[in-house]
């Protein structure tokens, strides 16, 4: 959609911003934030849909996002009636769904919220030794002194 006034742009912007804050009414948000090519989103959400279905039958996927660059904030909400820590156990499950999916359509498990903590034990299950020699390599460029986040972000060399 296309907002055609101010009014309209920040009416669709409201709804936009308070998905999380309805989402967190339902119980835990499993929180996934990918890209994929523009062109195979439409494949991407029924694969994932279906792969996760299997995984946990009723997860609720809340996926929106910012589909003319192709970065979706995938994000699943527990069955009607299960339990959080259930859910919350399945948790590492499901997101490999989601990204065993996103990578099978040429696309990142990190988009617009970069890695963070939550992906940096698997990102070498996505990403080849030469890329992450890179991401390294830039974040050696502007953080020299490691004062940024030490850690956090990326596994050590080897991992």
């Amino acid at each position: 959609m296309v907002a055609s006034s101010p009014a309209q742009s920040a009416a669709l912007w409201a709804l936009r911003e308070g998905i999380s804050e309805a989402q967190n009414h339902e119980g835990p948000s499993l929180k996934h934030d990918v890209s994929v090519p523009v062109s195979r989103i439409p494949a991407f959400v029924e694969r994932t849909d279906k792969a996760l279905e299997k995984v946990v039958p009723g997860v609720r996927i809340v996926a929106y996002g910012h589909v003319g660059d192709g970065n979706l904030h995938y994000n699943l909400s527990k069955p009607e009636g299960s339990g959080d820590d259930e859910f919350r156990a399945r948790a590492a499950d499901l997101a490999r769904v989601i990204y065993d999916s996103t990578r099978a359509c040429d696309g990142s498990i990190s988009a617009e919220h970069g890695l963070g903590q939550s992906k940096r034990g698997i990102i070498a299950d996505y990403k080849n030794s030469h890329e992450l020699d890179l991401m390294r390599g830039l974040k050696q460029l502007f953080d020299p002194r490691g004062l940024m986040n030490p850690g956090k972000l990326l596994p050590c060399s080897g991992h």
